[in-house]
């Protein structure tokens, strides 16, 4: 990586936070990816956890074991030296998704939105690929990049005080699936059997960032049989 293309600036008084683009794309996504892989193998003196994002990586450190300049020379050493290609082999994860009805209360809505028939939506957002870009907002949630601008959707104008677990959403150019039952805004096109938040597990998160994750249409049958299998 070139020396110009990456920024690292303090975060707070034990934090660095590692801005290595400034757009949601898959090239900077290589980026963040590559550096998270070498923190998880080669984890820093005094580093306490990192934080992968869109386009950054936070590292929080111990106060009493590094400094910021310290950390920082660190970062430095090693993405003079990083290859994104480190980083090329993702894990594939198949997604059932019961769609529309009860499952997907806001399907209706999207397919009107673009003049289109629900059957339409569905072959779009079940026919691509997407990338994990991040988890965040609730314990397990991906945030997924790929959505065909077809199907993108705006938020609800007024969102929902509670939103089933497993649900499927889109926002704006982005979809996503709520991993807990929880608050939210996304437009709600269907629902996944599979448990994605496993506290009992290790790691708790059935998705990572950086897996490629194809949806699977299911019918309201297989659904059930899904929900009796994962129990």
């Amino acid at each position: 990586m070139e020396r110009s293309s990456y920024k690292i600036s303090p975060m707070g008084d034990r934090a660095v936070l590692v801005q290595l683009g400034d757009r949601i794309q898959p090239e900077t996504h290589g980026w963040v990816r590559a550096l998270s892989i070498y923190l998880d193998q080669h984890p820093l003196p005094g580093m306490v956890e990192y934080i992968p994002a869109f386009t950054s990586v936070a590292l929080i450190y111990d106060l009493m074991k590094t400094t910021y300049l310290e950390v920082k020379s660190r970062l430095e050493e090693i993405l003079a030296s990083l290859s994104p290609s480190a980083a090329a082999t993702a894990r594939q994860v198949v997604i059932p998704v019961c769609y529309g009805g009860e499952w997907g209360p806001d399907l209706e809505f999207v397919a009107r939105y673009h003049h289109m028939a629900p059957e339409e939506v569905i072959t779009i957002h079940s026919e691509g690929e997407y990338r994990v870009y991040m988890i965040g907002f609730a314990p397990g949630f991906p945030y997924l990049g790929g959505l065909p601008e077809r199907i993108a959707t705006p938020r609800r104008a007024t969102p929902r005080m509670k939103i089933p677990a497993g649900s499927v959403g889109i926002a704006g150019t982005q979809t996503g699936i709520y991993p807990i039952d929880s608050p939210g805004g996304w437009q709600i096109i269907g629902r996944t059997p599979l448990h994605l938040f496993r506290p009992h597990r290790n790691p708790p998160s059935l998705l990572q960032s950086g897996d490629r994750i194809r949806f699977q249409p299911i019918s309201p049958d297989e659904y059930a049989a899904w929900v009796e299998e994962e129990g």
